[in-house]
């Protein structure tokens, strides 16, 4: 037995021994797998059967707006209040705390509802419009507010990193959201996005490509992306005052004049205390003077008139217009040479010239 029973061991080591290795299955992320959902399935919706009796106790959320946004959400308050109301929900809108709230009512039948509520006022604060802010209301749309401002702590960087994620007149962000099919919003430190679940875990065009073969949906794709090799270059910033060495002599400096050599220099050593005491004086009203001065000048500039502007001439009348003066006296002499009611000087030759005409034929 005790030999049959070491040949049975000598052959099951010897079949371990000789046994080729089996590859090992790759390592799967546990939160991939639960969260892949099937083609065309689609959540029913929750209705007022599911949950006849509404909720027990009342739940409400607040949050904080900035002063920027108190004109746009004063417009669009109505209309939030109405969306919300569709879903037996409260909203209040409090200018002087600059807060927004929502809470449940005892109408209230969905649990979840004041979550997507809570969601709808975050993303009103941060600077997201009403008509893409109101979408979180459905079941198929969630939304992630994204805190970007602690990932750099140089604000310069902080500043070009976050440019070169909206992209020149916004190209790098319309491309992320034609390839997630989500709206994102880049406002202050924060990135707001709004879209389905798969669209806010999508970021590359690989990734949609290779979802479309079945055999690669389920295997890590890290093979397929891109590699880059990271260049950290240190650019250091010149000083805006450069400091010029001076060249090196082995000499020390002169040493500075201390103030009895100042007052030995100029006399005022040798002076009592009282003379000393009337200099200080006279130098203090010297100043005042000056100060008075300078004040008095400010004062009086208020009084100064200012400049008149130069009169401008009017222009002469156009030739066009001209009126002839010479031809309007000679008209009015000729007025007033000739009588009312009488012939003029040509009129009484012709009269007088066919009187006599008359006279002949008689």
């Amino acid at each position: 037995m005790a030999a049959s029973s070491f040949h049975g061991l000598a052959q099951a080591n010897g079949r371990s021994e000789f046994r080729p290795k089996q590859p090992k299955p790759e390592k799967r992320d546990e939160s991939e797998e639960l969260l892949t959902v099937p083609d065309g399935w689609k959540e029913p919706a929750f209705s007022k059967e599911d949950n006849p009796r509404g909720l027990l106790e009342e739940s409400s959320f607040a949050t904080l707006f900035p002063k920027y946004r108190e004109a746009y959400l004063k417009e669009c308050w109505p209309l939030v209040q109405k969306a919300l109301n569709e879903h037996h929900v409260n909203a209040t809108l409090d200018l002087i705390e600059g807060s927004m709230t929502v809470c449940t009512t005892k109408k209230t039948f969905d649990p979840y509802i004041i979550i997507r509520a809570r969601d709808l006022i975050k993303l009103l604060a941060r600077s997201v419009s009403f008509e893409q802010a109101v979408r979180i209301l459905q079941d198929d749309v969630a939304c992630d507010i994204i805190k970007i401002g602690s990932l750099v702590r140089n604000k310069e960087r902080f500043v070009k990193r976050r440019q070169r994620l909206i992209g020149p007149k916004g190209s790098t962000l319309k491309a992320l959201e034609l390839l997630t099919n989500c709206y994102i919003m880049v406002q202050g430190n924060t990135v707001s996005v709004i879209g389905p679940f798969s669209g806010l875990k999508e970021t590359l065009m690989i990734k949609r490509e290779l979802a479309k073969d079945s055999e690669l949906r389920s295997q890590s794709w890290e093979r397929f992306l891109p590699q880059f090799k990271h260049k950290n270059v240190n650019k250091r910033k010149e000083p805006k005052k450069k400091t010029v060495k001076k060249e090196y002599t082995p000499f020390p400096p002169p040493q500075p004049e201390s103030q009895i050599d100042k007052e030995l220099a100029s006399g005022e050593y040798f002076l009592k205390a009282s003379q000393k005491k009337r200099q200080k004086m006279e130098a203090i009203k010297a100043k005042q003077a000056e100060a008075l001065s300078k004040r008095q000048e400010e004062r009086n500039k208020a009084f100064i008139p200012p400049k008149e502007k130069p009169v401008v001439k009017p222009k002469e009348a156009s030739t066009e217009n001209k009126i002839d003066v010479a031809a309007i006296k000679e008209k009015i002499k000729k007025a007033k040479n000739k009588k009312l009611g009488a012939l003029s000087a040509e009129e009484v030759k012709l009269k007088m010239e066919a009187d006599e005409k008359k006279k002949k034929k008689k």
